[in-house]
């Protein structure tokens, strides 16, 4: 695992939650809030836990902060803070920052004063929800960029008992098929030859509009 040691720096929800999955991962989390009480109750999850105002340098300082492979900033609604933590970290040379933002002024700003990469939580959930409602069959979708992006998607009717070569989606609809799930098994290493069947959910690769066309074949 690349990051080992890592300091999550607000425990409200999304603190929280990442918290616990770092810690499942077998990271060293230290927990850092301003709020006694959401400090205890990650206490048993956490390897370490500190109620502390992150806008105060010194005590960011003596807790060897910039020591940590990674620094999460997880503030949530106190923009000033999240803004001046996130400056305050860099001047401490942090090696890397992960900076939550609320909005698209929020994550520029954050940008500006030298987070290393901003994340919208909200937002992205909020595309995910969208997309997985209103989708024929899409079942989870990763956004890589703007234009890009990867969905799990249940295999359409007419792919059915068809080999890979057979759906040329990545000609057809400039598509790539990364991979097929197929009950607990996943086949990444795809032979032109592998016929797709029914429950197969498949893991692809493409332009926004191209997934779209790609979701809007009979399920």
């Amino acid at each position: 695992m690349k990051y080992k040691q890592v300091a999550i720096i607000g425990l409200g929800r999304f603190g929280m939650s990442l918290l616990t999955e770092l810690s499942r991962m077998g990271c060293d989390v230290l927990a850092i809030d301003n709020d006694v009480n959401n400090v205890n109750e990650v206490a048993e999850i956490a390897t370490h836990t500190i109620q502390a105002d992150s806008m105060d340098e010194q005590v960011l300082k003596s807790l060897g902060i910039r020591n940590f492979d990674i620094v999460i900033v997880a503030i949530g609604e106190n923009v000033q803070a999240s803004i001046l933590t996130t400056i305050i970290l860099k001047e401490l040379g942090v090696k890397k920052i992960v900076a939550k933002a609320k909005n698209a002024l929020h994550g520029k700003v954050l940008e500006k004063v030298g987070a290393d990469c901003v994340v919208f939580p909200e937002r992205d959930m909020a595309i995910k929800l969208a997309k997985t409602i209103l989708s024929h069959h899409i079942l989870d979708h990763i956004e890589l960029s703007p234009q890009y992006s990867i969905e799990e998607l249940l295999a359409p009717k007419i792919f059915i008992n068809k080999s890979i070569e057979e759906i040329d989606v990545r000609k057809k609809m400039k598509v790539s098929i990364l991979a097929i799930k197929r009950g607990d098994e996943v086949i990444v290493v795809l032979n032109a030859r592998e016929v797709i069947k029914a429950g197969d959910i498949l893991v692809a690769l493409g332009k926004n509009e191209d997934l779209q066309r790609l979701d809007e074949l009979e399920s």
